[in-house]
C-alpha cells in the first residue's frame, strides 16, 4: 500500500525533529522514502515553513557540536557542512559559534594530547608527526606551524 503525501510529510517532521538536519540530508531521506519528485519541492517548503528545517540552524548547531564535543578545527568543520550542501553565507555565520580563546586552547590541547603519546627522540620528526596530526583535525596550518615553533 502507497503512503500518501500527509503520511510522508509527517515522516518527514518526526526525522526533522529527532535532531537538526541539514537540507541535503532531507533530500536524501526523500530518495531512501520514494518520494515522488512532483511532491518533493513542496514538502520541503512545508518543512521550511514550519521551522522543522533551517540551515542556518542546522549549520550553528554542526559547528558547536564539532568544535566542543569533537574538537575539530574550522577547516575540517568547514569541509563538513560543503559535504551537507550548506552555503557559504551560513558557514560564515555558523563559524561564529566558535570562540577564538577557546579555539587556540583546543589546539594547544590537541598538541599536548599528540605530545605526550609520541616516543620519537628527534624534534623534526616529532614536530612533523604533531603538524601532520592536529592539521588532521582540520586546523589552519599557519597556526599549527606557529604554535610547534618552539617544541
Amino acid at each position: 500500500m502507497e503512503e500518501g503525501p500527509k503520511a510522508l510529510l509527517e515522516k518527514l517532521r518526526k526525522y526533522c525533529a529527532y535532531q537538526e538536519r541539514s537540507h541535503h540530508d532531507v533530500v536524501q531521506k526523500m530518495w531512501d522514502l520514494n518520494i515522488p519528485q512532483e511532491w518533493r519541492d513542496e514538502m520541503l517548503l512545508a518543512l521550511i515553513q514550519e521551522n522543522f528545517l533551517n540551515e542556518e540552524r542546522f549549520a550553528r548547531t554542526y559547528v558547536r557540536g564539532k568544535f566542543n564535543i569533537k574538537k575539530w578545527g574550522r577547516i575540517k568543520i568547514i569541509q563538513g557542512l560543503k559535504q551537507h550542501d550548506v552555503s557559504k553565507r551560513c558557514i560564515q555565520l555558523a563559524l561564529t559559534e566558535i570562540d577564538e580563546d577557546s579555539y587556540l586552547q583546543a589546539l594547544q590541547e590537541a598538541i599536548e594530547l599528540k605530545r605526550s603519546k609520541l616516543k620519537e627522540k628527534n624534534p623534526w620528526k616529532r614536530r612533523g608527526a604533531i603538524y601532520r596530526f592536529v592539521t588532521g583535525r582540520g586546523f589552519e596550518g599557519n597556526l599549527v606551524t606557529e604554535a610547534i615553533k618552539d617544541l
